[in-house]
């Protein structure tokens, strides 16, 4: 899914396997949880819960980085409604994936990591290009493809 990280690597931060697989895309940040049910349309993959900051937005093809999942247990059929729809993200990241983030991701196909060693929402932006690799359970991202929001730390 998408190019390969195939330049110089500017960072790799490790984490959690929770899901094999690798994918790469775009980062699309949501600071807030979210519940995939009632919380995406599960044939666009729009993001549709009412006052969430990216409501509208498309999750579709994107790496989805949000801190966990919110709701019902049937969120984990959403996700892989999403997959089957061609809707999915093409990989996740959670601070800490809980059960219906985590059954969905594995039942879906969908490479999914967590509890990385630093905080992803300082590392990353919206829009940031990245490999997430849930067999090795970390995160790939090169210079020219990571705008690094705090490099003074690196």
């Amino acid at each position: 899914m998408g190019k390969a990280i195939d330049r110089g690597v500017f960072m790799i931060v490790q984490g959690h396997a929770v899901s094999k697989g690798v994918a790469t895309g775009r980062i699309l940040i949501s600071e807030t949880p979210i519940s995939f049910l009632g919380g995406i349309d599960p044939k666009t993959g729009e993001i549709m819960e009412k006052n969430h900051p990216k409501n509208g937005v498309s999750i579709s093809d994107r790496v989805f980085l949000f801190p966990n999942g919110k709701g019902s247990t049937v969120g984990s059929y959403v996700i892989y409604s999403l997959k089957k729809n061609n809707s999915a993200p093409s990989a996740m990241i959670n601070l800490a994936s809980e059960t219906i983030v985590a059954v969905g991701a594995i039942i879906s196909d969908i490479p999914l990591v967590d509890r990385l060693e630093r905080d992803p929402f300082t590392l990353f932006r919206d829009g940031d290009y990245v490999e997430v690799d849930g067999t090795r359970g970390r995160v790939v991202c090169n210079e020219d493809d990571c705008g690094v929001a705090d490099r003074r730390s690196l």
